[in-house]
């Protein structure tokens, strides 16, 4: 609920004031949660301009662990981490095996945030608020040491570290379920406008009303990818809004239930991760064939 409600800030969904929002962003995601709202507004604005673009799109640039498009294996260059996204030996074992590790790889997603959050505020020439949120992460740890101290013997305290990150897993499967198994190629790049895009990369979970508070407005990721500034309690208002809108366009609206969305984004992994074992089966066939 916490990364929710900083979701909200890091968008300006809450006041419309972007400094009140940012500053409780980072008392709520820093001093709270450890992480950077710097970094995350970086890598998220850049995710919402340009979704699900191999190239560009940080949110699903996830090698070795994860390719959820064949062109991943080509070894492409991120404009946004600038560096060349190697399809090496590590990525073609773990994306072969993609489907079947999707989960358990999700159980340490909150390390690597940790990682990001600490490589952006140490090494990025932008990064506005570098000091107040090293302070703020500083807290963040200072009060968690304190309460893991409290834990009687290092066996327990390995157990909590472990089963309280893995917790967040449920977290990482909302965010990516989303764009996983989307479109990652535009059937007209020069002339498709930014609407089409949103929806041709996005889709949408179905809940009950009720349920809403476990999703925290992330069921409605197409609607808030149209509108990223809207507090998540008016986007179910606005879906079928976009709904009559994609009909009138001849645009295909993606939604699921949380199971079935799951099952959808599991396939297509597996779907890739087999294409990824041909791929290195006919890798070793042509290495054999030169080595002769």
């Amino acid at each position: 609920q916490l990364a929710f409600f900083a979701h909200d800030l890091g968008h300006n969904e809450l006041t419309g004031h972007r400094g009140f929002d940012l500053v409780l962003g980072i008392c709520v995601a820093d001093v709270l949660g450890g992480l950077s709202v710097g970094w995350w507004k970086k890598n998220h604005n850049t995710h919402h301009i340009v979704t699900n673009d191999p190239d560009n799109d940080p949110d699903i640039q996830h090698l070795p662990f994860f390719a959820i498009s064949t062109r991943f294996f080509e070894s492409r260059y991120s404009t946004y981490y600038r560096r060349v996204m190697e399809f090496d030996a590590a990525a073609r074992l773990f994306v072969s095996l993609q489907d079947k590790l999707y989960y358990a790889v999700m159980c340490f997603g909150r390390y690597n945030l940790y990682f990001l959050s600490w490589q952006y505020l140490l090494t990025s020439s932008f990064a506005p608020y570098r000091f107040l949120e090293m302070g703020c992460i500083g807290v963040f740890f200072a009060w968690f040491g304190w309460l893991t101290a409290q834990i009687p013997t290092w066996r327990y305290l390995a157990l909590y570290l472990f089963v309280a990150h893995s917790v967040s897993a449920v977290l990482h499967v909302q965010i990516t379920l989303s764009h996983f198994a989307m479109s990652t190629e535009s059937p007209d790049p020069v002339r498709e406008c930014f609407c089409a895009r949103q929806v041709r990369t996005t889709m949408d979970v179905i809940c009950s009303p009720w349920f809403d508070w476990f999703h925290g407005g992330l069921q409605f990721q197409i609607e808030h990818h149209l509108f990223p500034r809207l507090p998540r309690h008016k986007l179910r208002r606005v879906q079928p809004l976009v709904k009559d809108l994609c009909r009138r366009h001849g645009m295909d609206f993606k939604e699921f239930s949380f199971v079935d969305g799951n099952v959808y984004t599991v396939r297509w992994l597996g779907e890739v991760a087999s294409r990824a074992k041909l791929y290195n089966a006919r890798e070793k066939q042509a290495a054999n064939s030169q080595a002769r």
